[in-house]
Protein backbone atom coordinates (compact mmCIF):
# COMPACT_ATOMS: atom_id res chain seq x y z
CA UNK A 1 0.00 0.00 0.00
CA UNK A 2 1.14 3.47 -1.04
CA UNK A 3 1.61 6.48 1.28
CA UNK A 4 0.15 9.92 0.10
CA UNK A 5 3.95 10.77 -0.95
CA UNK A 6 4.44 8.00 -2.95
CA UNK A 7 1.25 8.26 -4.58
CA UNK A 8 1.95 11.98 -5.26
CA UNK A 9 5.10 10.87 -6.88
CA UNK A 10 3.89 7.93 -8.93
CA UNK A 11 0.64 9.97 -10.26
CA UNK A 12 3.34 12.99 -11.26
CA UNK A 13 5.65 10.69 -12.54
CA UNK A 14 3.06 8.85 -15.24
CA UNK A 15 1.31 12.43 -16.11
CA UNK A 16 4.61 13.61 -17.25
CA UNK A 17 5.13 11.04 -19.47
CA UNK A 18 1.19 11.42 -20.89
CA UNK A 19 2.15 15.06 -21.50
CA UNK A 20 5.24 13.46 -23.03
CA UNK A 21 3.72 10.84 -25.17
CA UNK A 22 1.45 13.50 -26.63
CA UNK A 23 4.56 15.46 -28.26
CA UNK A 24 4.43 18.50 -25.67
CA UNK A 25 6.98 18.50 -23.20
CA UNK A 26 9.94 17.77 -25.53
CA UNK A 27 11.77 14.38 -23.83
CA UNK A 28 10.84 15.19 -20.26
CA UNK A 29 8.88 11.72 -20.01
CA UNK A 30 12.23 10.22 -19.73
CA UNK A 31 12.26 11.66 -15.94
CA UNK A 32 9.22 8.84 -15.11
CA UNK A 33 12.00 6.16 -14.39
CA UNK A 34 13.73 8.67 -12.18
CA UNK A 35 11.05 10.31 -10.23
CA UNK A 36 9.98 6.62 -9.95
CA UNK A 37 12.92 5.71 -8.38
CA UNK A 38 12.16 8.11 -5.43
CA UNK A 39 9.56 5.27 -4.41
CA UNK A 40 10.58 1.91 -5.70
CA UNK A 41 13.61 -0.46 -7.37
CA UNK A 42 14.68 1.26 -11.04
CA UNK A 43 14.08 -2.20 -12.26
CA UNK A 44 10.55 -2.55 -10.86
CA UNK A 45 10.26 1.29 -12.13
CA UNK A 46 10.57 0.33 -15.29
CA UNK A 47 8.73 -3.15 -15.34
CA UNK A 48 5.91 -1.19 -14.06
CA UNK A 49 5.74 1.79 -16.71
CA UNK A 50 6.40 -0.42 -19.51
CA UNK A 51 2.35 -1.90 -19.66
CA UNK A 52 1.34 2.10 -18.97
CA UNK A 53 3.47 3.41 -21.74
CA UNK A 54 1.74 0.81 -24.09
CA UNK A 55 -1.97 2.12 -23.04
CA UNK A 56 -0.45 5.89 -23.35
CA UNK A 57 1.02 4.73 -26.84
CA UNK A 58 -2.35 3.39 -28.07
CA UNK A 59 -4.18 6.42 -27.30
CA UNK A 60 -1.18 8.97 -28.96
CA UNK A 61 -1.10 6.76 -31.67
CA UNK A 62 -5.50 6.54 -32.45
CA UNK A 63 -4.76 10.51 -31.92
CA UNK A 64 -2.53 10.83 -34.93
CA UNK A 65 -3.31 8.05 -36.97
CA UNK A 66 -2.56 10.39 -39.75
CA UNK A 67 0.24 12.16 -38.66
CA UNK A 68 3.84 10.15 -38.81
CA UNK A 69 6.57 9.77 -41.26
CA UNK A 70 6.63 6.79 -42.65
CA UNK A 71 10.28 7.77 -43.89
CA UNK A 72 11.59 8.22 -40.94
CA UNK A 73 10.61 5.12 -38.86
CA UNK A 74 11.71 3.37 -42.10
CA UNK A 75 15.01 4.39 -40.99
CA UNK A 76 15.42 4.08 -37.39
CA UNK A 77 13.24 1.16 -36.51
CA UNK A 78 15.98 -1.03 -37.82
CA UNK A 79 18.46 0.33 -35.32
CA UNK A 80 15.60 0.55 -32.48
CA UNK A 81 15.22 -3.64 -32.95
CA UNK A 82 19.38 -3.98 -32.83
CA UNK A 83 19.37 -1.76 -29.45
CA UNK A 84 16.21 -3.20 -27.81
CA UNK A 85 18.33 -6.74 -28.06
CA UNK A 86 21.26 -5.18 -26.53
CA UNK A 87 19.43 -4.21 -23.81
CA UNK A 88 18.13 -6.96 -23.16
CA UNK A 89 21.84 -9.29 -23.00
CA UNK A 90 23.46 -6.29 -21.03
CA UNK A 91 20.74 -5.90 -18.62
CA UNK A 92 22.27 -7.12 -15.77
CA UNK A 93 25.51 -5.54 -16.21
CA UNK A 94 24.65 -2.07 -17.37
CA UNK A 95 23.70 -0.08 -14.51
CA UNK A 96 20.86 2.36 -14.57
CA UNK A 97 23.47 5.57 -13.39
CA UNK A 98 25.70 4.51 -16.12
CA UNK A 99 22.55 4.72 -18.80
CA UNK A 100 21.34 7.85 -17.18
CA UNK A 101 24.73 9.54 -17.67
CA UNK A 102 25.32 8.43 -21.25
CA UNK A 103 22.08 9.67 -22.21
CA UNK A 104 22.65 12.86 -19.97
CA UNK A 105 26.40 13.64 -21.82
CA UNK A 106 24.81 12.58 -25.33
CA UNK A 107 21.08 15.05 -25.00
CA UNK A 108 23.32 17.94 -23.84
CA UNK A 109 26.02 17.76 -26.64
CA UNK A 110 23.11 17.59 -28.95
CA UNK A 111 21.71 20.84 -26.91
CA UNK A 112 24.64 22.86 -27.22
CA UNK A 113 25.08 21.53 -31.11
CA UNK A 114 21.49 23.01 -32.21
CA UNK A 115 23.07 26.75 -31.40
CA UNK A 116 26.09 26.32 -33.36
CA UNK A 117 25.96 27.84 -37.45
CA UNK A 118 26.10 24.23 -38.27
CA UNK A 119 22.95 22.79 -37.09
CA UNK A 120 21.46 25.28 -38.68
CA UNK A 121 23.22 24.33 -42.51
CA UNK A 122 21.79 20.79 -41.26
CA UNK A 123 18.41 21.28 -40.40
CA UNK A 124 15.78 20.22 -42.95
CA UNK A 125 17.94 18.18 -44.98
CA UNK A 126 16.68 14.72 -46.09
CA UNK A 127 17.47 12.37 -43.16
CA UNK A 128 20.34 10.14 -42.89
CA UNK A 129 20.06 5.97 -43.09
CA UNK A 130 23.26 5.36 -41.28
CA UNK A 131 22.58 8.45 -38.78
CA UNK A 132 19.04 7.29 -38.38
CA UNK A 133 20.21 3.87 -37.92
CA UNK A 134 22.51 4.96 -34.70
CA UNK A 135 20.53 6.98 -32.99
CA UNK A 136 17.43 4.23 -33.19
CA UNK A 137 20.07 1.72 -31.79
CA UNK A 138 20.60 4.13 -29.00
CA UNK A 139 17.11 4.94 -28.68
CA UNK A 140 15.78 0.97 -28.80
CA UNK A 141 19.27 0.47 -26.00
CA UNK A 142 18.07 3.51 -23.42
CA UNK A 143 14.57 2.61 -24.21
CA UNK A 144 14.89 -0.69 -22.91
CA UNK A 145 16.99 0.31 -19.98
CA UNK A 146 14.98 2.11 -18.34
CA UNK A 147 12.69 3.83 -21.06
CA UNK A 148 15.02 6.92 -21.96
CA UNK A 149 14.86 6.70 -25.46
CA UNK A 150 13.76 10.29 -25.67
CA UNK A 151 16.84 12.39 -26.10
CA UNK A 152 18.49 9.81 -28.43
CA UNK A 153 15.65 9.77 -30.79
CA UNK A 154 15.04 13.56 -30.55
CA UNK A 155 18.74 14.11 -31.66
CA UNK A 156 18.09 12.73 -35.10
CA UNK A 157 14.12 13.45 -35.41
CA UNK A 158 14.05 17.24 -34.11
CA UNK A 159 16.76 18.65 -36.64
CA UNK A 160 13.84 17.54 -39.28
CA UNK A 161 11.37 20.57 -37.98
CA UNK A 162 8.12 18.88 -38.26
CA UNK A 163 5.24 20.57 -37.37
CA UNK A 164 4.28 19.56 -34.14
CA UNK A 165 1.93 16.83 -34.74
CA UNK A 166 3.58 15.49 -37.22
CA UNK A 167 6.70 15.02 -35.13
CA UNK A 168 4.55 14.10 -32.30
CA UNK A 169 2.66 11.14 -34.38
CA UNK A 170 6.23 10.00 -35.80
CA UNK A 171 7.22 9.65 -32.29
CA UNK A 172 3.96 7.92 -31.05
CA UNK A 173 4.19 5.12 -33.58
CA UNK A 174 8.19 5.04 -32.87
CA UNK A 175 7.98 4.38 -29.51
CA UNK A 176 4.48 2.24 -29.48
CA UNK A 177 6.59 -0.62 -31.60
CA UNK A 178 9.39 0.19 -29.08
CA UNK A 179 7.57 -0.70 -26.20
CA UNK A 180 6.51 -3.68 -27.99
CA UNK A 181 8.75 -5.29 -28.71
CA UNK A 182 10.25 -5.10 -25.00
CA UNK A 183 6.97 -7.17 -23.73
CA UNK A 184 9.04 -10.70 -24.14
CA UNK A 185 11.95 -9.45 -22.92
CA UNK A 186 10.82 -7.89 -19.79
CA UNK A 187 7.98 -11.30 -18.92
CA UNK A 188 11.60 -13.36 -19.37
CA UNK A 189 13.17 -10.91 -17.18
CA UNK A 190 10.79 -10.58 -14.54
CA UNK A 191 9.62 -7.60 -14.62
CA UNK A 192 6.00 -7.97 -15.51
CA UNK A 193 4.61 -9.76 -12.20
CA UNK A 194 1.77 -9.51 -10.36
CA UNK A 195 2.82 -6.07 -7.83
CA UNK A 196 3.99 -4.21 -10.97
CA UNK A 197 0.86 -4.97 -13.29
CA UNK A 198 -1.75 -3.54 -9.93
CA UNK A 199 0.47 -0.72 -10.24
CA UNK A 200 0.39 -0.51 -13.79
CA UNK A 201 -3.45 -0.63 -13.85
CA UNK A 202 -3.76 1.96 -11.21
CA UNK A 203 -1.85 4.45 -12.93
CA UNK A 204 -2.76 4.02 -16.70
CA UNK A 205 -5.80 6.08 -16.57
CA UNK A 206 -3.72 9.04 -15.54
CA UNK A 207 -1.09 8.82 -18.31
CA UNK A 208 -4.13 8.42 -20.44
CA UNK A 209 -5.49 11.57 -19.27
CA UNK A 210 -2.01 13.12 -19.69
CA UNK A 211 -2.43 12.38 -23.18
CA UNK A 212 -5.87 13.53 -24.04
CA UNK A 213 -3.91 17.01 -22.53
CA UNK A 214 -0.98 17.06 -24.47
CA UNK A 215 -2.74 16.62 -27.48
CA UNK A 216 -5.06 19.34 -27.21
CA UNK A 217 -2.41 21.37 -26.59
CA UNK A 218 0.31 20.68 -29.52
CA UNK A 219 -2.77 20.85 -32.03
CA UNK A 220 -2.83 24.87 -30.40
CA UNK A 221 0.86 25.94 -30.27
CA UNK A 222 2.94 27.31 -33.12
CA UNK A 223 5.97 25.17 -34.48
CA UNK A 224 7.98 28.05 -33.56
CA UNK A 225 7.59 28.35 -30.00
CA UNK A 226 6.97 24.30 -29.75
CA UNK A 227 10.08 23.93 -30.59
CA UNK A 228 11.86 26.74 -28.28
CA UNK A 229 9.93 24.84 -25.90
CA UNK A 230 11.36 21.13 -26.14
CA UNK A 231 15.01 22.60 -26.88
CA UNK A 232 15.07 24.58 -23.28
CA UNK A 233 13.48 21.43 -21.96
CA UNK A 234 15.77 18.82 -23.73
CA UNK A 235 18.36 21.32 -22.08
CA UNK A 236 17.66 20.85 -18.45
CA UNK A 237 16.36 17.44 -19.01
CA UNK A 238 19.99 16.54 -20.03
CA UNK A 239 21.43 18.61 -17.22
CA UNK A 240 19.40 16.53 -14.49
CA UNK A 241 19.98 13.23 -15.99
CA UNK A 242 24.42 13.80 -15.76
CA UNK A 243 23.44 14.96 -12.50
CA UNK A 244 21.92 11.48 -11.41
CA UNK A 245 24.18 9.51 -13.44
CA UNK A 246 27.20 10.96 -11.67
CA UNK A 247 25.48 10.59 -7.99
CA UNK A 248 24.58 7.18 -8.71
CA UNK A 249 27.97 5.81 -9.88
CA UNK A 250 29.18 7.94 -6.82
CA UNK A 251 27.18 6.31 -4.81
CA UNK A 252 27.44 2.77 -5.76
CA UNK A 253 31.44 3.23 -6.07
Amino acid sequence: MLDPFSIAIAVTAVLIVGLSKAGLLGGLGVVGVPLLTLIMAPRDAAGMMLPVLLCMDAVAIWMYRRECDWGLLKIMLPGAAIGTLAGWAMWAVVSDAVVLLMVGVVTLLFVLDAILPLRKKLEGLPPSRPWGVFWGAIAGFTSFISHTGGPPYQIYTLPRRMTPAIYAGTSAFFFAIVNTSKLVPYYFLGQLNTHNLTLSAALAPVGVIGVFIGVYLVRRISAKLFYRIAYWLVFLLAIKLVWDGVAGILAGA
